[in-house]
């Protein structure tokens, strides 16, 4: 051990015997410096990482599931999020609509990377299968906007043949983009179909 750690530690040490020892100088309570007034305790939310202190003996008790283990922990269960609808969104051309500048402005700034609009639909499973491709060029991501069934999401995903989809509404963003219809690319030069 080298010189400068054997003092180190003969300085640590005592000091350290003298905070457990001497008790208050290192059990002070905290200082809040500050409290916005609508702070929540942390326990409800740290209840499903905390095991059960004591496990029962009873068997019937025992094979009870853990409620907590019912709640939002492990895989998403896709039955759980269809039927899936984007309120706003139709599938359809969405024509020669010029863009507001503003949205143009906010593409260009926010948007690094294309994503593309789709529904579960004929339409845009054939705009995915011609476009499949250049979106994969781009390096495009998905969001699948309308599905009805685990079955639609599956057609999807075979088209897509590992382009990265994700399943949600898109009302937000079409709003906020100035769209109404779908299937899209969305990139910072703007949207197209």
């Amino acid at each position: 051990m080298s010189i400068r750690k054997q003092r180190m530690l003969s300085v640590l040490v005592p000091a350290l015997l003298l905070a457990i020892g001497g008790g208050s100088s290192a059990l002070a309570d905290l200082t809040v410096i500050y409290d916005s007034g609508q702070t929540q305790p942390l326990s409800p939310l740290l209840g499903p990482f905390q095991a059960d202190e004591t496990p029962s003996t009873d068997p019937a008790k025992a094979s009870e599931p853990n409620p907590s283990s019912k709640s939002m922990l492990g895989p998403a269960v896709l039955s759980n999020l269809l039927p899936l609808h984007s309120p706003g969104l139709e599938v359809g051309d969405s024509g020669d609509t010029p863009l507001n500048p503003e949205v143009l402005t906010r593409l260009a700034q926010g948007n690094p990377r294309p994503f593309f609009l789709i529904g579960s639909d004929a339409v845009s499973l054939e705009w995915l299968a011609y476009h499949r491709d250049t979106l994969r060029s781009l390096g495009a991501v998905g969001m699948l906007v309308q599905a009805d069934t685990e079955a639609d999401v599956r057609r999807v995903a075979e088209v897509a043949q590992g382009l990265s989809i994700t399943l949600g509404s898109g009302s937000d963003l079409a709003a906020a983009l100035g769209i109404d219809r779908y299937p899209v690319l969305i990139t910072p030069d703007g949207i197209r179909q």
